[in-house]
This record gives C-alpha cells, sequence and structure tokens, in this order.
C-alpha cells in the first residue's frame, strides 16, 4: 500500500509540472516521459506510436487493437479499427476466439490502465502483447488520426481535467 501511495504521490508531483515547457531536442515531452515512467510497472513491452503507425499503414489487420478506456472516451475518438474493452469489467473478459498468437496492442489515455489489460492478457496465454507507449495522447501529440463512428476527428477525450495538460494537441472534449 505504500508503494502505491508514493507511485501516486510522485503522479501528483508530476502532473504539477508544466506540461509544455519540458520539450527535449527530438521534441519528445520529458516530463511526459518521467510520468509514464513512474506510472509503468514494466509487466508489459511498449510500442512507440510511429513504430505502430508504421506497421498498421502497412499490414492493417495484423494487429488486434483494444482500447482499454471507458464508453464515453471509446466514444469521443478512438485508434482505427480498435476494439473496445472496458477497464472496469476487463477482469472477467476471457477474450473468447481470440487467437493467443494475435499480436495485441492495448491503449489507453496514458497507458496505465492498459498495461493493467495487457497483464490480464498475458495470464490468459497471449504470447504478443505490446502497450502503446503514452497512450492515445502520445498517439494524438505526435500527429496521429484517430476515429469516431463518423470518420477521422480532431476530438480527444482528456479522461479529467487533472490529465488533460498531458494531450498538446487535438480537440479536448468531454462529450
Amino acid at each position: 500500500m505504500k508503494k502505491l501511495k508514493n507511485v501516486w504521490t510522485s503522479a501528483l508531483l508530476l502532473l504539477t509540472l508544466p506540461a509544455c515547457s519540458q520539450q527535449q531536442a527530438d521534441g519528445r515531452n520529458s516530463a511526459y516521459d518521467q510520468l509514464l515512467r513512474t506510472l509503468y510497472h514494466e509487466t508489459v513491452p511498449v510500442v512507440q506510436p510511429a513504430a505502430l503507425a508504421t506497421t498498421l499503414r502497412q499490414h492493417p489487420d495484423s494487429i488486434l487493437l483494444l482500447d482499454t478506456r471507458t464508453p464515453i472516451e471509446y466514444k469521443v475518438s478512438h485508434l482505427q479499427g480498435a476494439r473496445f474493452v472496458d477497464f472496469d469489467t476487463y477482469k472477467t473478459d476471457e477474450f473468447a476466439g481470440v487467437p493467443r498468437n494475435r499480436p495485441v496492442v492495448v491503449y489507453c489515455s496514458v497507458g496505465y490502465r492498459s498495461e493493467r489489460v495487457g497483464e490480464r492478457l498475458k495470464a490468459l496465454g497471449f504470447t504478443d502483447v505490446r502497450n502503446l507507449y503514452g497512450g492515445i495522447f502520445e498517439w494524438v501529440n505526435e500527429g496521429h488520426t484517430v476515429y469516431n463512428a463518423k470518420g477521422p476527428t480532431p476530438d480527444v477525450h482528456p479522461y479529467s481535467p487533472i490529465w488533460s495538460p498531458w494531450l498538446q494537441r487535438g480537440n479536448k472534449t468531454y462529450k
């Protein structure tokens, strides 16, 4: 319990850093990277957004994308072709009918919730599970497209006002 408290204390401290003023020479946000290092348990390997985007362009059906956010977050926008997996009920989902050797990429807003789902998938015998580094926030921050039921959209659900500074591109919407 003490470790969990320390993680959340660290995360809250990092959230108070100005998200936009910590750019590295390569354009990456060092404060965001620090936050992610605090949140991730490193139990599920990550895939960088640019690498995933390249794979999806070359082989669009090769990866099963699982969006592990809430229904409203998914409705606002998601990666094209992503399947919704409700974070509140994933612990009981057996993912029936999905071959255990199929490559899977899980994602949420920043990667914390999706890492939990990735752990569940690995426990169920999935052999190739990755967590999208930085989640949908990093995906959009790097300029990749997200979709809703009507097609491409600039809208992204920032989870909460506390987390919204980490989403630097796109239209922040809670609808």
